[in-house]
């Protein structure tokens, strides 16, 4: 690690970076995390702070650092990931652009009591469930509204009041419910006493069935009533079925597209280094599990296979249920492949390690 002195950071720069990928820091008096930063070019963007003008952000990082260190990364990628990493540990008060896409949303059920299905924009450190990201989330939204009135499935805050049918109830008194999808048929009741929690926690069930693709009842049950009406003659109220089927059916659709973007996201990745210090990355449903450097030998080889039989080896659930730590990692990778294509040329499959070849 290299760190500039406070009194003369611009020429500790100028006569000490290297111009090679590295990720650097900002800090304050007590030494805080101010700013983290990358770059494949890192003297470079280093100097270009000291010739930032007031009003601009460089300028008032510079303006209210009170030293810089910097590290040195093999290449680019290993920069990018070193960054995440770092702005997850200090979370740097000026650092904003890791903040998440506002163009990508996910499906989060929560609730302890009675969980509800609704669309987010970002993922929270609780112990809900993440499905995700996808783009498009007015229309994910409308999607995610058909499956929970088919379902029964409450829309309402998530602090509603539960009481469920089987729930002991000394005062004995009638529970209204609270809102109108109730008396519609869009919804089980559970704020009223009017299901119990067993059908609906399987109806719960089967909403994460249909959204890790395990589960098509609730397409077959529009199916059906979209039948019945037209068999009635009830063609109006059918067209409303079948747009309400639509909509179901390219949630399922953007679902399966989702999983198979994760599972293609499953590879080696071997990235040349700086001075020769190539790396191999190990990459399962878009998260890095293990980075190594680069076999030279046979015997590196064989030691690079079994790490991939331990980080590989194993089943994982097919499913865009994603943990709220994965979700960046997820982005940045899928980002760093849609902006450079070319580098999927220098990913193999687990399975086709012999692939990969030895450094020099």
């Amino acid at each position: 690690m290299k760190s500039s002195t406070p009194a003369h950071p611009l020429r500790t720069v100028a006569r000490e970076a290297r111009n090679i990928p590295g990720v650097y820091r900002w800090l304050g008096t007590d030494g805080e995390v101010l700013y983290v930063g990358k770059s494949k070019s890192l003297r470079t963007r280093l100097l270009t702070y000291f010739r930032a003008v007031r009003g601009e952000k460089q300028h008032r990082i510079v303006e209210g650092a009170h030293s810089l260190a910097w590290d040195y990364e093999p290449s680019e990628f290993a920069a990018l990931l070193r960054e995440l990493e770092m702005i997850k540990r200090f979370r740097p008060r000026m650092n904003v652009q890791h903040k998440r896409d506002g163009r990508y949303s996910f499906l989060k059920i929560a609730g302890a009591s009675a969980p509800r299905l609704y669309v987010v924009t970002a993922v929270s450190d609780d112990a809900a469930s993440y499905y995700g990201p996808f783009r498009g989330g007015r229309r994910i939204q409308e999607a995610v509204r058909e499956l929970n009135d088919l379902l029964g499935l409450r829309d309402c805050p998530v602090n509603t009041p539960i009481r469920f049918a089987d729930q002991p109830d000394l005062f004995s008194w009638e529970h209204a419910p609270r809102c109108h999808r109730f008396e519609l048929k869009l919804c089980l009741g559970p704020c009223a006493g009017r299901c119990a929690e067993t059908e609906y926690m399987r109806r719960v069930d089967l909403a994460r069935a249909f959204l890790d693709g395990k589960a098509d009842e609730p397409l077959r049950w529009l199916g059906e009533r979209m039948q019945a009406a037209a068999d009635r003659w009830e063609y109006e109220y059918a067209g409303l079925l079948r747009d309400r089927l639509q909509r179901l059916e390219a949630l399922r659709d953007e679902f399966a597209r989702l999983r198979e973007a994760l599972d293609g996201l499953t590879f080696l990745y071997r990235v040349p280094g700086v001075d020769q210090d190539d790396r191999v990355y190990l990459v399962r449903r878009g998260t890095v599990r293990a980075a190594v450097t680069a076999p030279r030998s046979a015997a590196e080889r064989r030691r690079l296979e079994r790490l991939c039989d331990e980080h590989f080896g194993l089943p994982e659930p097919t499913s865009t249920l994603v943990q709220r730590h994965q979700v960046d990692e997820i982005l940045l990778i899928a980002r760093w492949f849609r902006a450079r294509p070319d580098e999927l040329q220098n990913t193999v499959p687990p399975a086709r390690l012999e692939a990969l070849p030895l450094s020099a």
